[in-house]
């Protein structure tokens, strides 16, 4: 299952864009942006994205893409659990 990365416009205009653009040059990630995520307090204060509909934050946008790959490792780790 590919993982889903999900940004917020309004987070993309504070930092984000351009990392949400290299993501999705990666065909393993299926990656959305929307007009608001309804995490607007999160949007406010800190860089984040959901993944797999989970809040991914982190005090910068390269904290915030090593936070995305450890929640997709941490997905995919629980995916293998689940088919032994």
């Amino acid at each position: 299952m590919r993982p889903i990365i999900e940004f917020c416009v309004n987070n993309i205009g504070h930092g984000t864009e351009e990392l949400m653009d290299k993501l999705e040059q990666n065909p393993d990630f299926d990656v959305v942006e929307y007009g608001c995520l309804g995490n607007c307090d999160q949007c406010r204060v800190d860089f984040f994205a959901m993944v797999n509909g989970e809040i991914v934050a982190a005090g910068s946008v390269p904290e915030l893409e090593q936070a995305i790959q450890d929640k997709i490792r941490e997905a995919e780790a629980w995916l293998e659990l689940d088919l032994d």
